[in-house]
C-alpha cells in the first residue's frame, strides 16, 4: 500500500514527506512505548502512535519505519517536525483514534508487523 493510499484511508494531513507519497509500506503496528517498535520487525512500516515527541522520530528512524502517523489529532511541535524533515520521514496526522486507524488500514487489506491478517 502506497503512503497516498493510507492518507486518503485516514483522511490525514501531510505534515511532513509530501514528496514521499508514492513510497509503498509493507505492515502496520501501533505503538505509544517505542520500546515495543524497537522490539517488532517494523522495517518499511507504518507506525501509529498518540506520542508526539521527537523520541518518536528518532526510533523510528532506528527501526527504519517508512511513515509515522500521529492519532487522535495530536500536532506534534515544530522541532519534532524539523527532525522529521531532516531524516525524511514522513508525517501524518488523523482525527481517528489508533484503534479506529489500526481498524480502517487493516480493512483495506495493511497487515500487521507480524504478517498477520
Amino acid at each position: 500500500m502506497k503512503i497516498s493510499e493510507i492518507k486518503d484511508i485516514l483522511k490525514a494531513e501531510i505534515l511532513v514527506g509530501q514528496d514521499q507519497m508514492d513510497v509503498r509500506v509493507s505492515g502496520a503496528g501501533g505503538a505509544d512505548l517505542m520500546a515495543d517498535v524497537l522490539s517488532a520487525v517494523a522495517k518499511g512500516a507504518v507506525l501509529l502512535t498518540g506520542l508526539i515527541t521527537e523520541h518518536v522520530v528518532r526510533t523510528a528512524r532506528l527501526a527504519d519505519v517508512a511513515v509515522v502517523v500521529f492519532v487522535r489529532g495530536k500536532k506534534p511541535d515544530l522541532p519534532v517536525l524539523e527532525l522529521a524533515r531532516s531524516y525524511r520521514m514522513p508525517v501524518l496526522l488523523t482525527e481517528y483514534s489508533l484503534f479506529v486507524a489500526s481498524g480502517r488500514l487493516y480493512m483495506n487489506g495493511l497487515r500487521g508487523l507480524d504478517g498477520s491478517w
